[in-house]
């Protein structure tokens, strides 16, 4: 009875489930291209909240706007298509769009965003797995790669220069060797690094509004006191010097100001040590 109680203290109220992440779907193998009569698992991992209305969670499919009957973790698919999934209470998950293909050549390119930095990895596939012979890579009509054999084409630290459109060439044996044959090519971008990102998103964020140095704030001792200088936003800016004038020996008052209050100007000709 007290771990039931427990359990229920741990599902999010109605308003709380509406601000779930959205479900992170993933393909495997990690080819957006197949050939056709293959398949392909696509999996659906998001947030299930624990006992959610005491009732089991299922993952809703979508194949464009047409809603799948399974409702298991992940499926199995062979349909080219733009497929998303969701679980109760979260929003879609990102799309992933499916090419089959009946060509004798294909260009598989991973399905995941490829970020700056990362390695980038894409392959030349024959019809079932044939081996391809005299195999080209290509990034806008311009040769990037040569293998005598099928080979994997790899960037082990991706740039924003190695984005375009990319295409394989190659000849098979079938059962003597074919003339030279093309893949249909396939757009590839690789998008800023995820820490440059998060760096100007920060200075846009601060743009317009610079830090400066700027507020006196006064402590709650005596008027001889130099200023305390409060770091109020971004940027560079030379604060006024706080006044050095010397204080005369006489009693040090003890004000109580309140939170964020200043000191009203002295009156002209007044001096610090005039009480």
């Amino acid at each position: 009875m007290w771990a039931l109680t427990a359990l229920l203290l741990l599902v999010p109220s109605r308003g709380q489930a509406a601000t779930l992440e959205k479900p992170t779907l993933s393909l495997h193998p990690p080819w957006t291209t197949i050939f056709k009569g293959e398949r392909v698992t696509l999996r659906c991992d998001g947030y299930h909240p624990l006992l959610l209305e005491l009732r089991p969670i299922n993952t809703l499919w979508y194949l464009g706007h047409l809603l799948l009957p399974s409702h298991k973790k992940s499926i199995e698919v062979q349909t080219p298509g733009v497929y998303r999934c969701q679980t109760r209470g979260a929003p879609v998950s990102d799309p992933i769009h499916l090419s089959v293909s009946n060509d004798w050549l294909i260009l598989q390119v991973p399905y995941a965003a490829v970020f700056e930095g990362e390695p980038l990895v894409m392959r030349c596939r024959g019809w079932y797995d044939k081996v391809v012979y005299k195999l080209h890579y290509y990034r806008d009509d311009q040769a990037v790669r040569y293998f005598h054999s099928s080979a994997n084409y790899t960037v082990l630290q991706a740039r924003a220069s190695d984005s375009g459109r990319y295409q394989c060439s190659g000849t098979m044996r079938i059962p003597v060797e074919s003339a030279p044959m093309f893949s249909s090519k396939v757009a590839v971008t690789v998008q800023e690094a995820r820490h440059a990102a998060a760096v100007r998103l920060l200075q846009v964020q601060s743009h317009g509004a610079p830090l400066r140095l700027g507020r006196r704030v006064h402590g709650p001792g005596a008027r001889d006191r130099r200023a305390r200088i409060v770091l109020v936003r971004g940027g560079y800016h030379h604060p006024q010097r706080p006044e050095t004038q010397p204080v005369a020996a006489a009693p040090r008052a003890r004000l109580s100001p309140e939170p964020g209050l200043h000191h009203s100007p002295r009156p002209a000709g007044s001096s610090l040590g005039a009480r």
